[in-house]
């Protein structure tokens, strides 16, 4: 299989069409506090919708009130509302003559609730029934026989992209597959030179089998954003290590930026909690700084009402981004369902 060349995934910072959410409702595992996680859906959609248009993905039952808020609006029932990994990942496909533009094509992949641990029939669907509705501008691409999840995969727009070997490579995604047959085709549909695998690296919680951008974000000016940790997640510390010793494709090191892990937040029956003896009976959230979201003019970070790791997790970021407004968005309710701000969305160019 070779290499599609004339093809390039973007990087999330370059200029954006359009923003995807898929809005939560009674029918979705948010049943019990979606008073609270539709408060953090409507922040995003203020703070998104100041910048670019916005294409929401609702039940019929909501449709007439979020129609207001939205550029683009697919009524459709979904199971769930992780939009980055049941999402189109579009890439651009280079002209041919040049006096055309580049031309979007729009990859649909297969997501099957991260190796099949929930249902996700409808939210497969989802891509295929916004194409056909035309909300969606490009080329439809069907790659449904190749599992794929948005949040594993991270690109510079040069040539680059990011993931990791425990999410890539777990099981009840696509087997029989070899790590580099799965590489030659993430080089083919995505137009990428190389793939860099991170080894290391997880956090507690983590349904996803370890997404990359839980872990490590790709910024501009060849800079790493990444959690850290100390030696209580030898895992988290070996990732640091694994990344002093990457090049970029020039052969320079990368720049890396150190974000902080926020402390322990466990899932209790009336909200998440700072880690205590009673707390600990509950599931550990997998919160993280790293899952933020890069739109046209600002970085949305997921916050964790941790005020010294917040302000130091907004800091840094700001390091990466200093042309961009940095706005914080207290996600506690988001990562009661064991993801956050960045998986929530989909961007689209």
């Amino acid at each position: 299989m070779t290499k599609t060349t004339n093809r390039r995934m973007m990087a999330e910072w370059e200029p954006q069409s359009m923003v995807q959410l898929t809005w939560p409702h009674k029918d979705t595992d948010w049943a019990p506090i979606l008073p609270e996680i539709t408060a953090v859906y409507e922040e995003m959609v203020r703070e998104i919708a100041k910048r670019e248009p916005l294409l929401i993905v609702a039940p019929e039952g909501l449709a007439s009130h979020l129609s207001p808020l939205t550029s683009h609006l697919l009524t459709f029932t979904s199971n769930d509302t992780w939009a980055r990994d049941h999402g189109f990942i579009t890439v651009l496909e280079q002209p041919t003559a040049n006096s055309q533009k580049p031309k979007a094509i729009l990859l649909d992949f297969c997501f099957n609730g991260w190796g099949e641990k929930f249902e996700a029939a409808r939210d497969n669907a989802i891509n295929r029934h916004l194409y056909d509705q035309g909300l969606v501008r490009g080329t439809y691409e069907d790659h449904l026989d190749f599992v794929l999840e948005g949040g594993s995969i991270e690109s510079d727009g040069k040539g680059t992209v990011f993931t990791t070997t425990c999410c890539l490579m777990a099981p009840h995604r696509n087997q029989p597959l070899t790590q580099a047959q799965i590489e030659e085709r993430l080089k083919q549909y995505l137009g990428t030179e190389r793939v860099v695998w991170i080894n290391h690296g997880s956090l507690i919680g983590d349904d996803t089998d370890g997404h990359i951008d839980t872990l490590v974000r790709i910024c501009p000016n060849d800079t790493l954003l990444y959690i850290g940790a100390d030696a209580d997640h030898p895992d988290l510390l070996a990732m640091e290590e694994e990344l002093r010793t990457l090049r970029t494709l020039d052969g320079r090191p990368y720049r890396l930026l150190r974000l902080p892990l926020p402390r322990p937040i466990y899932d209790e029956p009336s909200g998440p909690v700072l880690g205590s003896s009673a707390a600990e009976k509950g599931d550990r959230l997998p919160a993280t700084y790293a899952n933020y979201l890069v739109i046209n003019g600002a970085v949305l970070v997921p916050t964790y009402a941790q005020p010294d790791l917040d302000a130091e997790a907004l800091r840094t970021i700001a390091l990466a981004y200093p042309d961009r407004d940095i706005v914080p968005i207290d996600c506690r309710p988001v990562i009661r369902q064991h993801g956050s701000l960045h998986c929530c969305t989909m961007q689209y160019y």
